[in-house]
């Protein structure tokens, strides 16, 4: 890992990573992951939605289409180390920071009780504006008010402790990606191949891309190694780490 302007935790056994749809993880910080599971740290992945409304086929039906993004994903995290993958179902497209949401990913959290929470930046990033979905800024939101408050504090939502016996349960660091702020980064250089795979797996949304696709993240991590001050041919993921603790 590269140097950074920020302190990273470095005792982490768990990370739980809240994304809006399948491949969102993979396009973000697959490399990142690979490098973590590597290390022996366990990984879940929470997707909120099944990505229904994702794909180029106009014969699949959108149930079918959701059913092949879950296969996908399953896939893709296998590329990585990541073998918990668990959905919440909400519509791809139409995600908004709701209460419900929050509690939603308030309840993992106390599930699986991270000590790093991997999201989707909350805000909009204007000079690269495809990371900031509408769905991935609403995760985002939800994501962050479920670390702070809304997990920590046992009087937040106490029917995950009244009725289904969640402790509350505080997480110390989350890594946010695709946003305009960016304070750390990871060289996944020697990962490289193994994101491209996971990205691969992701074949209703990255299949009629052949090699492009490969040059175009290729490009994405070379500019940001050049940030980090990376040699030449490195390659990095890129984010933004705010202290929850």
């Amino acid at each position: 890992m590269v140097e950074t302007v920020i302190s990273v935790l470095d005792d982490v056994e768990r990370v739980l990573a809240v994304m809006g749809h399948p491949d969102d993880v993979d396009f973000g910080a697959a490399g990142t992951v690979a490098g973590w599971t590597d290390s022996g740290i366990e990984v879940v992945y929470l997707m909120v939605t099944d990505g229904d409304a994702g794909g180029f086929d106009d014969a699949v039906t959108r149930a079918e289409m959701a059913a092949l993004r879950r296969e996908e994903q399953a896939a893709a995290a296998k590329c990585v180390g990541v073998s918990d993958v668990r959905w919440l179902g909400y519509p791809d497209g139409r995600v908004e920071a709701t209460l419900g949401l929050r509690r939603d990913i308030a309840r993992v959290i106390r599930q699986v009780r991270p000590d790093r929470v991997l999201m989707p930046s909350p805000e909009r990033n204007y000079e690269r504006i495809y990371p900031s979905h509408p769905d991935h800024r609403a995760v985002g939101a939800a994501a962050l008010d479920a670390v702070y408050p809304d997990a920590r504090n046992p009087y937040a939502f106490p029917e995950l402790l009244a009725d289904e016996g969640l402790d509350a349960w505080t997480v110390r660091e989350v890594w946010l990606t695709g946003g305009p702020v960016v304070n750390h980064y990871v060289d996944i250089t020697d990962r490289f191949d193994r994101k491209l795979n996971a990205l691969r797996a992701h074949a209703s949304q990255t299949g009629h891309m052949g090699d492009g696709l490969a040059e175009m993240v290729r490009g994405w991590l070379s500019a940001n190694a050049a940030a980090a001050g990376l040699p030449e041919g490195a390659l990095a993921e890129a984010f933004q780490v705010v202290d929850t603790a």
